[in-house]
């Protein structure tokens, strides 16, 4: 049977797209995210949920990291925990969300996590080498993020990849460990946790047993393996964070999935230890070794 040259070219673009698509592509959207409440919202890079009254994930589901930045909002002010890639408009979904004045926190400041920092006035960071150097922006770690087999979809009308770059952008207030921070009727506490970053931080919810936990946990693999990350603060930060367990209710990572069960911090402390005292088994995985645990690994250099 002779088929239309239609239908032939159809099939051939089909083909031609399945070949191209990332494997990672294939798996979207995870699962966790049907059990979650979407926002709609115009923009077309990002994805928008409201996990609890006041508190918004803002999900880039087309970029191979799956960032997540959060919203989290008080009766007085709101802080945008990250600002994502920098490849959309974070500013502009934000502004959909909340009128209130927006106070930008960076769980750390490695370039997928500040990419739209430079859009906001009023942004706080830890005072440390690593962030102040971070803070000046970068072309090469951003034009990483646009290789083959990073991008799922198509990138946002305007977007120009040949000049992307992390922009620099202005600190206007330095944070300390345990400094809280009232938005009107929800308190964040900071939580220093070096380790993945000099500079990297949880905030807690106390009230609402909520805690962010940026790159020091998520549920998926966990890079330790970068020249300033420091192991054994890791293992000190993630005792701090497993103490804090028994009282939380919820854990919002910043890649992978905007919800987990906070149980998971005292089987990461328990599977680092193993993993520095040598009694962890691993195997390669791109120039680097991954040590297997049930929910997350961790990706060291070898």
């Amino acid at each position: 049977m002779k088929l239309p040259s239609g239908f032939l070219l159809a099939l051939c673009l089909l083909i031609s797209a399945s070949a191209q698509t990332p494997d990672w592509c294939k798996g979207q959207p995870r699962p966790a995210y049907n059990n979650l409440e979407r926002v709609k919202i115009p923009d077309q890079w990002f994805e928008v949920y409201k996990i609890r009254p006041g508190i918004f994930a803002i999900y880039e589901p087309h970029q191979f990291e799956e960032v997540i930045s959060y919203l989290v909002i008080g009766t007085q002010k709101a802080v945008l925990f990250d600002t994502g890639m920098g490849i959309g408009n974070i500013k502009a979904v934000v502004e959909g969300l909340t009128k209130l004045p927006i106070s930008v926190l960076n769980s750390h400041t490695h370039n997928d996590h500040v990419g739209d920092n430079w859009r906001f006035h009023d942004v706080y960071g830890m005072q440390t080498d690593f962030t102040r150097r971070n803070a000046r922006g970068s072309t090469a770690d951003a034009q990483a993020e646009l290789a083959p087999g990073q991008i799922c979809g198509t990138l946002p009308t305007g977007f120009d990849p040949k000049s992307y770059k992390t922009t620099s952008f202005h600190i206007s207030h330095w944070l300390h460990d345990r400094e809280r921070i009232n938005l009107g009727g929800r308190t964040l506490k900071v939580i220093a946790v070096p380790g993945h970053t000099p500079d990297s931080i949880a905030l807690f919810d106390e009230r609402n047993g909520l805690l962010f936990t940026g790159d020091t946990f998520y549920p998926g693999p966990i890079y330790l393996y970068r020249p300033e990350t420091d192991l054994d603060a890791y293992v000190s930060s993630m005792k701090r964070l497993a103490a804090l367990a028994p009282g939380l209710q919820l854990l919002l990572p910043a890649h992978n999935v905007p919800v987990a069960d906070p149980g998971y911090l005292p089987r990461v402390l328990h599977a680092i230890q193993r993993v520095r005292q040598g009694k962890a088994n691993s195997a390669p995985n791109d120039g680097k070794q991954e040590y297997m645990f049930e929910g997350f690994s961790f990706l060291l250099s070898k």
